[in-house]
């Protein structure tokens, strides 16, 4: 069975066969991956993996309502929590990004509505040969992130919403000799 190149160890293969592409409507696992992309940046995706239960029950499994009214002394313990990514700006952020969120989600009716616009509401299919064609970021993401920072939203950079889009399915980029390249839009 062929995969994308990337997908080479136990954690990435089952997210890679299991998750990553297939197109997420559900408000809180957006959340969750926005958070989790934020979190990678400068980092590996593995490592991001390898914490994510951690991160589910740190982060009151991705409530944005709970997460959004954390106050310095939630923030401290977090920094202490061994099973996360323990950087003060990327905690700060997850608080941050909850509560723009949370306005995105009054405005827009859920955040689906919203990240979804900026493909029409259809996944962007694309017919890459090999990861080197793969682009870091498109026009597309560069949109994303310009309004995400807009309505004061961070680590939400081009590069980093690629990658949301990635994960989320609002692009396909399993390479097309992937079994996954046609499979996830069956």
């Amino acid at each position: 069975m062929k995969r994308c190149e990337w997908a080479k160890n136990d954690s990435a293969i089952r997210y890679h066969d299991e998750e990553w592409g297939v197109p997420v409507h559900d408000d809180r696992k957006l959340f969750e991956f926005l958070i989790l992309e934020g979190a990678q940046a400068g980092l590996s995706w593995d490592t991001v993996l390898r914490k994510r239960e951690n991160y589910r029950a740190a982060f009151d499994d991705f409530d944005a309502e709970k997460i959004a009214v954390y106050d310095e002394k939630k923030c401290a313990g977090l920094l202490q929590n061994e099973g996360i990514i323990r950087n003060r700006l990327k905690i700060a952020s997850t608080v941050q990004n909850a509560q723009g969120f949370l306005r995105i989600r009054e405005e827009f009716g859920s955040f689906d509505s919203y990240v979804w616009q900026f493909v029409d509401g259809k996944p962007i299919v694309n017919g890459w040969e090999n990861l080197r064609e793969v682009p870091a970021k498109t026009l597309v993401s560069d949109a994303l992130s310009k309004d995400l920072k807009k309505r004061g939203f961070n680590f939400v950079g081009s590069t980093i919403m690629y990658a949301f889009m990635q994960a989320c399915g609002l692009v396909n980029d399993h390479l097309v000799s992937c079994f996954r390249s046609e499979e996830v839009y069956r």
